[in-house]
């Protein structure tokens, strides 16, 4: 391949990564009611990054994915790719993947009743976002840790961060965004009974739908009706919820129609209007048994006992009564069931993911030094390349040959030999601090990365590395006979190259080197 058709390769990855990532920044902030619609095009993007080796933009589409997972209640599937995403940025040091990976971690745990990890992991999620992260991205993530909080009890650090997400709403013009908040907000101070802020953050709601033009959604009109029914306001419930009687709103959730159509049933009882309640709450059953909805089926029973009751019909309330407290009952043992499965496939992920990394990990390192082989190379250095060529960051390589070590095999022994390498390689590995790696290619050749560093710095690190060797105590494992090291070094610095045109051009460095009298280091402008 000439030079020219390989930079034109480069130029079409680099439009290919960029465009993925826009579709990526795209389906991160879609509205919540719109989450089925993202599941096609984050497996497209998906593909298309794993097609490209651009891995960091293959597992934001995999979260994407276990969002879908999550909410439409898979919740084992969605736990196992949040974990496996969550390991693969803790590996690779990508705090925005480890950012989103903690995010749908905390639902997970939400969702199988632990409060503890899910806040935990929601703390971690706002912890890891970079200082330029998107609004939109930063605003869901608070607003992640409000609910965490909040579930904690700490009203008033939800209440903190909620009103930091909705600022950020606001400020962007975000009026999507902004609802959902404000709709966290007010259903967290009904459920604290504080009516006065809930109906404050209810009006804004409404305030914030009527300029944008956006309708309320049927979550969002149960929460305020469900504020309105705190004041005594039936008639404002009525007229919320109408809509959702006659088929005029639209629902976008499974559970929503039959949230709002309870919430009207208990309106009307406690407005004293008997049959029209047992309308809506026969309406909300059907709901239920339509959609599988056992948790709001119970609620259903609690309700008919309730109305039961109210209406004098004591033993049909007694025996309702006895009915939801079975299918409670019933309920807890099936999300026990679910959630000791989603648990169980998360752990299994756990196990399967330490057992694959550890022979991975095997399968990458040089038995004799512990460093990485060629093998590894050959996997991640067209991927470091691929994001220096994205960020526009230079990457240096630097190829380190032992001078004459044939003469201590052939001298000493082959085992002295081996016990120089490795001696080199614990040297090479203390050289490659940060994102930089070591690797052995073969023999006495050596190979160091240094992803973001500019040819002066990788000069300057493989010249003290150079004087390290030399100066080394080798005495009582050579005798007499120096250590010595040849490095070719080559930087590009804005990551456009392939792999074999960096390493090429290390390569004649080092031999540059080798021709000059070794024991030195060659750099591009040597």
């Amino acid at each position: 391949m000439t030079a020219k058709a390989a930079e034109r390769d480069q130029e079409l990855v680099h439009d290919a990564r960029a465009a993925i990532a826009a579709t990526l920044d795209e389906l991160e902030i879609q509205p919540v009611a719109e989450f089925r619609a993202i599941r096609e095009p984050a497996a497209e993007a998906r593909a298309l990054a794993e097609a490209i080796g651009d891995l960091e933009a293959a597992q934001r589409a995999a979260l994407l994915e276990a969002d879908v997972l999550l909410r439409e209640g898979r919740i084992g599937e969605g736990g196992r790719m949040a974990h496996q995403a969550r390991a693969w940025a803790e590996q690779n040091g990508s705090s925005y993947v480890l950012a989103r990976a903690h995010r749908y971690l905390s639902i997970f745990y939400r969702l199988v009743g632990d409060t503890s990890d899910a806040l935990n992991h929601a703390v971690q999620c706002v912890a890891h976002l970079a200082e330029d992260t998107l609004p939109a991205i930063r605003a869901r993530h608070l607003m992640t840790l409000a609910v965490s909080l909040g579930d904690g009890g700490s009203p008033e650090e939800a209440d903190r961060r909620y009103r930091e997400a909705l600022d950020t709403a606001v400020r962007i013009g975000d009026q999507e965004l902004a609802l959902l908040v404000l709709n966290n907000m007010t259903y967290s101070a009904y459920e604290c009974g504080d009516e006065p802020a809930a109906r404050q953050f209810a009006d804004r709601m409404r305030e914030v739908s009527a300029r944008s033009g956006r309708p309320l959604g049927a979550n969002e009109l149960d929460t305020a009706a469900r504020v309105d029914m705190m004041g005594g306001r039936y008639d404002a419930v009525e007229a919320a919820l109408a809509g959702v009687l006659d088929g005029r709103l639209k629902v976008n959730e499974g559970d929503a129609a039959a949230e709002c159509l309870i919430t009207l049933a208990e309106c009307r009882r406690l407005a004293g209007d008997y049959p029209q309640a047992q309308e809506a709450l026969d309406r909300a059953v059907l709901e239920c048994e339509k959609n599988g909805l056992g948790r709001l089926r119970a609620m259903c029973r609690q309700e008919q006992a309730a109305l039961y009751a109210a209406a004098g019909r004591f033993e049909d309330a007694y025996e309702e009564h006895r009915l939801f407290h079975a299918d409670s009952t019933a309920l807890h043992s099936t999300q026990r069931e679910a959630r000791a499965r989603a648990l169980q496939a998360v752990f299994e992920a756990n196990e399967a993911r330490r057992a694959s990394e550890h022979f991975r990990e095997m399968a990458h390192r040089d038995a004799l030094t512990g460093l990485y082989n060629r093998r590894y190379v050959n996997e991640r250095l067209p991927a470091l390349l691929g994001e220096a060529a994205t960020r526009r960051t230079p990457i240096s390589a630097a190829i380190v040959d032992l001078d004459h070590f044939k003469r201590i095999n052939d001298t000493l022994s082959h085992a002295t030999g081996d016990t120089v390498l490795q001696h080199i390689g614990k040297l090479l590995q203390e050289a490659a601090t940060g994102p930089a790696l070591a690797a052995r290619m073969g023999g006495e050749e050596f190979l160091l990365i240094f992803p973001g560093i500019d040819a002066t710095e990788a000069a300057e690190r493989c010249e003290r590395l150079r004087l390290r060797i030399r100066a080394h105590p080798w005495q009582p494992v050579t005798g007499a006979h120096p250590v010595t090291t040849s490095i070719g070094v080559t930087t590009v610095e804005d990551g456009r190259a392939t792999v074999s045109a960096l390493l090429s051009q290390a390569d004649r460095n080092l031999y540059a080197a080798k021709r000059g009298g070794r024991d030195r280091v060659v750099t591009d402008l040597s």
